[in-house]
């Protein structure tokens, strides 16, 4: 009972931050409320004795990805309030949509697959089962081409960004070191001799 309480909690932990993330106008507190949802999904992970997926996703997530969101979002600086001056604009089909979201998910989880009888009673694993092991085990094994494939396409993902970045026909700011050691005095400085003018009066 203890556990399923501890569950409820960061459950409603979760979908408080996720809607608080969608819902607030500052896009720092957006990210901070992002991180307390991966904390709270770590939280839930935990508790279904999936510790190296909630290890990672606060390594990953929390540790990498929000940083650098968190980093761009201050250092870009940007003035949403133009970006939300066509919102009123565009609310009717934004409602139309979470209807129709909140209507497919009512469908999905009133089907006969989440029902009680098709729920599988979860035993606790014993304590000498260490699931980054059982995880290698099936990622090498059984799951080894998709894992491979997995690779490929981020790879190619990887090289389609910096050949975006590095295109053609953008004004690129670079320095030549070979240039700045052998720049000379005359190249920098221009001497220019001028007459002094006489104060009148």
């Amino acid at each position: 009972m203890v556990t399923q309480y501890i569950f409820y909690i960061f459950a409603a932990l979760l979908i408080f931050s996720a809607s608080m993330v969608i819902t607030v106008r500052n896009p720092v507190h957006a990210a901070l409320f992002l991180v307390l949802a991966f904390f709270s999904s770590a939280a839930v992970w935990l508790i279904l004795e999936a510790e190296f997926l909630a290890i990672v996703l606060i390594l990953v997530y929390v540790g990498a990805v929000m940083v650098l969101f968190l980093f761009v979002v201050m250092m870009l600086d940007i003035n949403f309030v133009p970006l939300r001056e066509g919102f009123a604009r565009y609310l009717p089909v934004g409602i139309v949509i979470a209807v129709l979201m909140v209507v497919a998910m009512g469908t999905v989880f009133t089907s006969v697959y989440f029902s009680g009888a098709q729920m599988n009673v979860v035993t606790p694993t014993a304590t000498d089962v260490d699931n980054a092991k059982e995880l290698g085990k099936l990622m090498f094994t059984e799951y080894l081409y998709p894992f491979e494939i997995a690779g490929a396409i981020l790879l190619v993902a990887i090289v389609a960004a910096i050949s975006l970045t590095l295109r053609k026909g953008r004004s690129k700011k670079s320095q030549n070191p070979a240039e700045q050691v052998s720049v000379k005095r005359k190249d920098r400085v221009r001497l220019v001799k001028m007459n002094s003018e006489k104060k009148s009066g």
